[in-house]
């Protein structure tokens, strides 16, 4: 029998990859679309979800166009995207608005008045934390970026728009809803909404005590599935706007940092990963459900059925170093032609490479649109400390790379604490990890060995192929983890990290010591 194939959609925040594989998780080719993001006042961050209809098409359309497989070989569709967003959907699926997505946080003062009471730990009430607790594993965060948070806020600000809504859907679902025509949900991609029971992950399901204790109506969710069941054929429509056969099956497919986890290959309990993208974070699969509320960190359902996953999200990662190119490097092309490089990214590696560990002791604060893990702090704010008239550019660059790791040693230290044991090893993903000198700095500042997987930005598109092939029956979860190559090993540097010991305790006095500015000034 000829192989088949399998595309996969990772909808990332700056725009969708489309990803060719075999049916047994072999890559072979993938094309990205750019999508725009409009920051609003207020903390407003918000997508057009036809721009991401459109994107995934021209993307698919331009890799079919290829003539890498047959069309009539596809059997399988599956999505992945950026998790924590909102769309609210009419009955015909038509967008009533602009997405709601992972970075806005106006819902803030409207879900901090929900999750309040008499007597409280953290601002939750007490029996409301419990009940949260109890039946989902976590509880909404206070900087109001969770969708339960999002849809609080159209409630309020929009009224109509509430009204008029038929289906609140994660950005993956609607996706999904293009595709087949199908309102659904999966167990993991509807877990931040904090309505459902999580205890028995066979049968996770709304419940009638969340929905009541948030004020939220039943029926404006759509139905729930697991991640690995095939949610139906391509619609004709969509079928004929990608140019593939209505026959290919569509899987319900996982947000991203479940598919992240299948990607990295670290997919048995306790392996660990560290994705850095726009955001970043630190997860692994556990075989049971706990939380640290103090921390913002809870193991959640995960897109294997039986298993859940540790998830935690640092706000900036990545982003850091795009801020830095766009508005601090301004003259891109005179510092490309000076490292004779392709593009900025390749150009600040070569920098920080030449740049001594610590950055002459100059520390950066990765905190430019607030944090998440391990404090949820929407007002904290990022910045350069102990700037001096010897500080030169090759500093900042280096030191964007090295506050990004202290950021990470800090949530690193709580998830040890979390899964009970130490982690020995990181495999890293993600477009970050593509970059060799912050695969180092991250081995010394966190004092583990980093393994670079092969094409890691490629990890949550690789994620979704992965659970496609289990739904067809072509692979195991228990074969993920060989499926992996790791490019390369980096070790930690014993010297290095005595000088990143020393600025690891400033960074999180910079936090402790400022905090209340922050307060004071972004309220």
């Amino acid at each position: 029998m000829d192989e088949g194939y399998i595309l996969s959609i990772d909808l990332g925040t700056s725009g969708p990859k489309v990803a060719l594989f075999s049916c047994e998780g072999q890559f072979i080719a993938y094309e990205f679309e750019r999508n725009t993001v409009n920051l609003l006042p207020h903390g407003g961050a918000e997508q057009d979800p036809q721009d991401w209809w459109r994107a995934i098409k021209t993307a698919t359309q331009r890799l079919l166009a290829r003539g890498l497989a047959p069309v009539v070989k596809i059997e399988a569709l599956c999505c992945t995207s950026q998790w924590s967003g909102t769309v609210a959907v009419d009955r015909a699926g038509k967008p009533l608005m602009n997405a709601i997505i992972w970075m806005d946080a106006r819902g803030a003062p409207y879900i901090q008045k929900l999750t309040g009471g008499l007597v409280e730990v953290q601002g939750y009430g007490v029996l409301k934390l419990l009940t949260w607790l109890r039946l989902t594993g976590g509880v909404p965060g206070h900087a109001g970026k969770d969708p339960i948070a999002h849809i609080l806020y159209i409630r309020h600000a929009h009224p109509e728009i509430y009204r008029q809504t038929y289906k609140f859907l994660e950005p993956k679902d609607y996706i999904n809803l293009c595709l087949t025509g199908k309102f659904a949900a999966s167990y993991d991609s509807i877990t931040l909404h904090w309505l459902t029971d999580t205890r028995d992950l066979s049968r996770v399901d709304y419940s009638e005590r969340l929905l009541r204790l948030s004020g939220m109506e039943r029926e404006k969710f759509p139905d729930l599935r697991p991640a690995v069941e095939i949610l139906g054929p391509l619609q004709p429509s969509a079928a004929q706007e990608l140019g593939l056969h209505e026959n290919v099956q569509v899987v319900m497919g996982t947000p991203d940092l479940q598919s992240a986890a299948l990607g990295s290959g670290a997919a048995r309990d306790y392996q660990a990963h560290l994705y850095i993208g726009t955001s970043s974070w630190i997860g692994c699969h556990v075989p049971r459900k706990k939380t640290d509320v103090f921390h913002n960190l809870a193991a959640l359902p995960s897109a294997i059925p039986d298993r859940y996953l540790l998830c935690d999200e640092q706000q900036t990662s990545g982003a850091c170093l795009g801020f830095l190119g766009d508005n601090i490097f301004v003259l891109k092309d005179e510092l490309l032609r000076a490292t004779g490089m392709a593009d900025i990214y390749q150009a600040f590696d070569c920098i920080a490479e030449r740049v001594p560990a610590g950055s002459g002791d100059l520390i950066f604060t990765p905190w430019l649109y607030g944090e998440r893990t391990p404090v949820d702090d929407h007002t904290v704010r990022g910045g350069f400390y102990n700037l001096s008239l010897e500080t030169r550019g090759e500093h900042l660059v280096r030191a964007v790379f090295e506050g990004v790791a202290y950021n990470t040693r800090w949530l690193f230290g709580y998830v040890e604490k979390f899964i009970g044991r130490r982690i020995e090893a990181l495999n890293a993903i993600g477009g970050g990890a593509k970059s060799n000198v912050w695969c180092q700095i991250l081995a010394d500042v966190l004092g583990c060995e980093i393994h670079q997987t092969r094409m890691p930005i490629l990890a949550n598109a690789r994620g979704a192929a992965y659970l496609a092939g289990v739904a067809l029956g072509r692979m195991r979860f228990d074969d993920i983890d060989s499926r992996i190559e790791i490019a390369r090993r980096y070790q930690p540097d014993p010297e290095k990290r005595k000088v990143y010991d020393r600025l690891y305790r400033e960074f999180l006095n910079i936090y402790r010591r400022n905090r209340a500015i922050y307060a004071r000034l972004n309220e």
